[in-house]
């Protein structure tokens, strides 16, 4: 049992206490508040340690709501790169799990940073390339690591997939092969399902084969999964949008670069905004309107936001960095907190047990000796399931 206390705590989603306290039992949060003696009952008069947080600021330990961190290991080359399978352009049966080495060396890194939680998987190179998962950033192994498996289906619109196949001379070549074959193997899942369902009304109907990539994507179209569509320039995006409708299928927008040129469009969608990597050059057609305003411009017009690094592009342990541009350019002060923790959470499916400081959530925490978006702030502590995974004195 661990006590924080005297700190100035942001919970993100139930505002900010001064001078408080926080209770940490079997991993989890037991109690928040001002009070010390209440934090204290909470622990049924159990012996239990404490963290003097005096000076520091506490918050929910940060997340990346999209990265691929252990599958591009780190300084290795095409041995430890695992993140595309460039020879079939519907994927969706690969799962993240089997490409992430759990030893890679940035795991430590993000939990120095205090980046307590990851989601994680293939890259763009496929239209549909694969399942992913969100990971605490701590653990023996992968299975370990697990927070919630799978929590996304990967797919990718414009220019990754065209050029890798255009390479090969085969489709998807264009951006209407990218979007016939997404539409394509959404309608055969839904025809698989039926004919499922038709053998178990009427045994005497041959039931299908077993096909892992239909029964994979059964997933999106039964709205167990949402899909993270990679998707930069507006036209783009407006096309992952049409295919979700279509087919009503949960979807987050993810890197979303010429999003606040349509910001009216994803407002009025409603649309889950994943802005990223914001810390990189123009380096190819589609990051031509590239601008770190963006999350500002977006959280202004009432969208919600959440930031990625999208590792390695942008090393993880610059996910805070990352929300301290967007401050700096516009973005306000609980607009880029919440976008590195309870809306990176919320739009993963995972904040039921992370993304904010409450009383039965993980108690994943974060300490720093001043305020966070402070480009001179450093982690004091960095907690994952109420262990502590870092602690600045030891380091």
């Amino acid at each position: 049992m661990l006590l924080i206390k005297n700190g100035k705590i942001n919970t993100i989603t139930k505002g900010i206490i001064d001078n408080g306290f926080i209770a940490i039992a079997k991993g989890n949060i037991l109690y928040v508040g001002d009070n010390e003696e209440d934090a204290i009952q909470s622990f049924g008069g159990n012996e239990y340690k404490e963290i003097d947080a005096s000076g520091g600021y506490v918050m929910p330990g940060l997340i990346d709501a999209h990265c691929h961190i252990g599958m591009w290991e780190d300084a290795m080359g095409f041995e430890g790169a695992d993140g595309n399978e460039m020879t079939d352009p519907v994927t969706p049966h690969l799962r993240a799990i089997d490409g992430i080495n759990h030893a890679d060396k940035c795991f430590i890194e993000a939990r120095e940073a205090g980046v307590t939680t990851v989601v994680t998987g293939p890259g763009s190179a496929n239209t549909i390339g694969g399942q992913f998962v969100a990971l605490k950033t701590a653990g023996r192994y992968v299975d370990e690591m697990i927070l919630k498996e799978p929590v996304a289906i990967k797919c990718a619109f414009g220019e990754n997939p065209n050029t890798v196949y255009n390479r090969k001379q085969k489709t998807p070549m264009t951006r209407m092969a990218t979007a016939a074959l997404i539409r394509e193997t959404l309608q055969k899942a839904i025809e698989y399902k039926e004919r499922i369902e038709k053998h178990a009304h009427d045994p005497e109907k041959n039931a299908p084969d077993f096909n892992m990539k239909l029964h994979t994507i059964l997933k999106l179209t039964n709205k167990e999964l949402h899909l993270k569509a990679h998707a930069h320039r507006a036209d783009d995006i407006l096309t992952a949008i049409r295919i979700a409708e279509e087919f009503d299928i949960d979807y987050t927008l993810d890197h979303c670069t010429e999003g606040h040129l349509i910001k009216d469009v994803l407002k009025e969608k409603k649309s889950k905004v994943i802005v990223g990597p914001l810390l990189i050059d123009r380096s190819k057609p589609e990051l031509k309107n590239l601008d770190i305003k963006a999350p500002g411009i977006l959280a202004k017009a009432g969208i919600e936001v959440a930031i990625m690094t999208d590792h390695p592009v942008i090393p993880v342990q610059y996910l805070l960095l990352s929300a301290v541009m967007a401050h700096k350019e516009g973005m306000p002060e609980e607009d880029a907190l919440k976008a590195i923790t309870i809306n990176a959470a919320r739009f993963n499916y995972i904040d039921e047990r992370v993304g904010s400081l409450e009383a039965g959530k993980d108690a994943d925490i974060v300490i720093f000796d001043k305020h966070p978006l402070d480009c001179s702030a450093k982690v004091k502590y960095t907690l994952i399931s109420g262990t502590v995974v870092y602690n600045k004195a030891d380091a």
